[in-house]
């Protein structure tokens, strides 16, 4: 990527500093789906994008009477990356999630859709990745009913 000469010197350093973050972020996600896909997860989306906000990860399981929203976070350690998701990144996650149900959850658009008429579990997970690449999923972090 070309520098402009002009761009103060601070300024590129945090152009840098925030490529550096976005591509540590790519690849956390990448981990993250690749071990949902290990947990016989389906991927349905990736950095699904609403006006309420995004969602990392978005996963079901193959009956599709499942769909896990996935908020991956990394950062030097796991420790780190947990104490790293704020209050108001929840309720914007909740929000993009009632905006996918609403556009998605109808019989023919989920992969195999939930037998009864309730539809399927919805549930919010988070998978922590640290510097060393090791990521933990901590499932049910968050419920619908804690926001």
């Amino acid at each position: 990527m070309a520098t402009d000469p002009s761009t103060p010197r601070a300024k590129r350093g945090a152009q840098a500093r925030g490529a550096q973050a976005h591509r540590t972020g790519l690849a956390a996600e990448d981990t993250a789906a690749r071990l949902a896909e290990s947990r016989g997860l389906a991927v349905l989306e990736r950095r699904y994008r609403t006006p309420h906000g995004e969602i990392d990860l978005i996963v079901s399981d193959p009956a599709g009477t499942l769909i896990v929203f996935v908020e991956v976070k990394a950062r030097r350690s796991r420790d780190e990356a947990a104490h790293a998701i704020t209050p108001r990144q929840w309720q914007r996650l909740q929000a993009a999630a009632l905006h996918f149900m609403a556009v998605y959850h109808t019989p023919t658009n989920l992969p195999d859709p939930a037998p009864s008429n309730t539809g399927p579990d919805l549930r919010f997970d988070v998978v922590l990745v640290g510097r060393d690449g090791r990521a933990r999923w901590i499932e049910n972090a968050r419920g619908f009913d804690d926001f």
